[in-house]
């Protein structure tokens, strides 16, 4: 890729970024877009609508960057909880590194890379039309001694990422206590989660559980709730949409009253209307209740939520083997109550099982069809390629702006509409694999979506570029490094421009929200009121599509420092965006659904020694291409210390985020204890894991109260 093609690239994506903010800036100040860009302030309701118009609204102003500025650490942990602070810890953590790896790659790296003469020399009075190899690694000559600054960079900055990895991991398992120790009791402290009860003839599992607990565990045990399968009515409420439709039904009903008592003349037709709302309402009531009512009388599952007095009691029995059969009184972590993931425990343990087997097929059957666009993308980055496939494009292609958008921003673009998929499928699929909470299935979806995105867009991209210059290439283990210095530089250009559009246009599309924004305008335009300020429920942060992505732009950056430092300031630029953004959707968009208590960090600190150790064997494939033979040796123990270091952070900080200790659980149960929190709180903990899908549908017609008869008579 020639200097041309980056900068058409960068044109391009920079414009787009530009237009999403400027329209933000405006958009976001019209009540009418309130539900679009303020909905966490809406249903806080800390947010009015302006009565007059303001000129001011029409100007764009820069005021949200200076607040999400000021939004400190403590706002982001009591507003939206220790997951979000991890997330932005992640982001800073990442701005650190290529800050300090920035320093090293651009004001020393890119200037030995360009002094090389082993590509060309870089012909300064014609800059544009340079390619981008020039300022890579490649283009030092082989055997040449400037190269052990390059050994020399990669020590430094694995010596930086090593200990900056430390000090976020010992911050944040500290924030992680300090979080448990501020909180208020929570239901799923003082819970577990009891699975393959023995069935008996003779005693209902309820009676199991109780006289089970009361044997082994008298001085702490509390309640329990049996679960039973609800998937029929599930799909009623959920499939068929029910409740929605009721809430609608009933909004539906006060409107029509409301009009009935302002407007006489259409008395009789509003009040046709509301009678029919309203035998519709009564109809979906009876149907739900009838099937609750089946579901009581029905055989419970062998499964049950069982609480106890205190959390050291609930946390030895989730520790200890219950009993003689290893098989039977399973225990399990229970999640929050507004966590749990209830279709999990309408499946048997054969379908779990199965769905986990069919999942390993999927994801394996998906990969091979990515490479298909990946292959797509590469054909377009080498015009000679695509011109031997398509000769009646040879003219067209001869243009120098054409050549420069297909080679320079097509291939990204069309890689990024592919990659917008991954993200819901891998929920979807990690939603069937068995996880018995929300955010299981959120951190399981993460990961494949890390590893898909390393897979499919690093190496399979690396690889398949070689396969247009070579035609075949054989993944042996021991040649790897080899392979991955050959193939790796001559990608550089490409994964620049990858950054680029991929990550500066979806951050700033994050801003301007583009599918709520088009789902208003729709909505405005078949009619629809989207002033309605009364039901607006905040969404919460897809972390499934969001931390793949911002990590996989770090394993770009640890990858390519010092192959390609030209990648560091656009990758810079790319986490300020991110850092800023991200802050101010916490303060208007996103509201938490669920708190891991940053369980997400090991993911990030996993994935960063990953990038190191790629690192690692990416610069002896280099140093041994280039012929300096001592530095390749000198590399090696590189990995082996970084995994070491992996491993201590592991045994130092990892129990922490899996379980917290005994003296933390005893201390804070003491502290409840002596606060005079607990009797309160028990008495919310015995009906806390009630199954939503039984809770009654039960709607008023009096705008002002539910707790009025459905079908009351109406004053007109």
């Amino acid at each position: 890729m020639r200097v041309s093609a980056l900068l058409t690239s960068l044109g391009i994506n920079s414009t787009l970024c530009v237009l999403f903010f400027t329209l933000y800036s405006v958009l976001r100040k019209q009540p009418g877009y309130y539900k679009v860009y303020i909905p966490r302030l809406l249903a806080q309701g800390s947010s009015r609508r302006e009565g007059r118009f303001k000129f001011g609204r029409l100007i764009p102003s820069p005021g949200w960057l200076a607040r999400a500025w000021r939004l400190s650490e403590e706002d982001i942990l009591s507003s939206n909880g220790l997951d979000a602070l991890v997330f932005m810890r992640s982001i800073t953590f990442c701005l650190k590194v290529f800050a300090f790896a920035g320093v090293i790659g651009i004001f020393v790296l890119l200037p030995v890379n360009s002094m090389g003469t082993q590509l060309h020399e870089i012909d300064f009075t014609d800059i544009a039309n340079n390619s981008l190899d020039v300022f890579t690694i490649s283009n030092v000559n082989d055997g040449s001694e400037r190269l052990w600054i390059h050994f020399a960079a990669v020590y430094t900055v694995t010596i930086f990422v090593c200990g900056l990895l430390f000090t976020e991991y010992k911050y944040i398992s500290s924030k992680r206590i300090a979080f448990f120790h501020s909180s208020d009791p929570q239901p799923h402290q003082f819970t577990i989660l009891v699975s393959n009860i023995p069935a008996s003839s003779d005693i209902s599992i309820g009676e199991s559980v109780e006289r089970f607990f009361r044997e082994n565990h008298p001085a702490t045990y509390l309640s329990h709730v049996v679960i039973r399968r609800t998937s029929k009515i599930r799909n009623l409420t959920h499939d068929f949409c029910l409740k929605n439709e009721a809430k609608n039904l009933y909004k539906r009903v006060t409107h029509s009253r409301a009009g009935s008592l302002q407007d006489k003349h259409t008395i009789f037709s509003e009040k046709v209307d509301l009678d029919r709302y309203e035998k519709r309402l009564e109809d979906i009531r009876q149907h739900v209740r009838l099937e609750q009512s089946d579901i009581s009388m029905s055989k419970d599952t062998r499964a049950a939520f069982v609480s106890f007095r205190t959390r050291y009691g609930a946390a030895i029995a989730l520790h200890l083997q219950q009993a003689v059969n290893p098989l039977h009184w399973i225990t399990e972590e229970a999640p929050a109550p507004k966590d749990v993931y209830w279709p999990f425990f309408s499946s048997t343990f054969m379908q779990r099982w199965t769905s986990k087997l069919v999942i390993v097929v999927v994801c394996v059957l998906l990969t091979i069809l990515f490479l298909i666009p990946v292959i797509i993308v590469q054909g377009l980055t080498n015009l000679s390629q695509l011109e031997a496939w398509f000769p009646f494009l040879k003219n067209i292609l001869s243009k120098t702006f054409v050549s420069q958008i297909v080679t320079g921003y097509l291939p990204s673009l069309i890689l990024q509409l592919f990659l917008k998929i991954v993200p819901p499928i891998m929920r979807f699929l990690s939603s069937i694999q068995g996880y018995i909470s929300l955010s299981e299935i959120e951190k399981s979806a993460c990961n494949k979506g890390i590893w898909f995105t390393v897979w499919n867009v690093f190496f399979a991209t690396v690889f398949s570029g070689s396969v247009f210059y070579q035609l075949s290439i054989v993944l042996d283990p021991k040649s790897l490094p080899e392979k991955l210095g050959i193939s790796v530089p001559a990608q550089a250009s490409f994964f620049i421009a990858y950054v680029v559009t991929t990550g500066w246009t979806s951050v700033a599309s994050e801003l301007f929200r583009v599918i709520p924004f088009v789902g208003s305008l729709i909505a405005k335009c078949l009619g629809r009121s989207t002033d309605d300020e009364e039901d607006v429920e905040a969404p919460s942060i897809c972390f499934h599509r969001d931390f793949p992505r911002m990590l996989f732009f770090g394993l770009l950056g640890i990858a390519y420092f010092f192959l390609a430092p030209l990648i560091l300031p656009f990758l810079l630029v790319y986490f300020c965006m991110v850092y800023f953004i991200f802050r101010n959707q916490f303060i208007h968009v996103y509201a938490p659904k669920y708190e891991t208590g940053g369980r997400f960090w090991p993911m990030v600190h996993d994935t960063m020694i990953f990038s190191l150790v790629l690192m690692h064997a990416i610069a002896v494939g280099i140093f041994t291409l280039k012929k300096l033979s001592w530095a390749s040796t000198l590399v090696f123990p590189l990995p082996a210390i970084t995994l070491l270091f992996n491993e201590y952070c592991r045994k130092r900080f990892l129990p922490v985020f899996r379980a917290y200790p005994a003296e933390v659980l005893i201390r804070k149960d003491r502290a409840d204890w002596n606060q005079g929190l607990m009797t309160r709180f028990y008495g919310n903990l015995v009906t806390a894991y009630e199954d939503p899908a039984m809770v009654p549908i039960s709607y008023s017609r009096n705008p002002d109260s539910l707790d009025l008869p459905l079908l009351s008579p109406v004053s007109i």
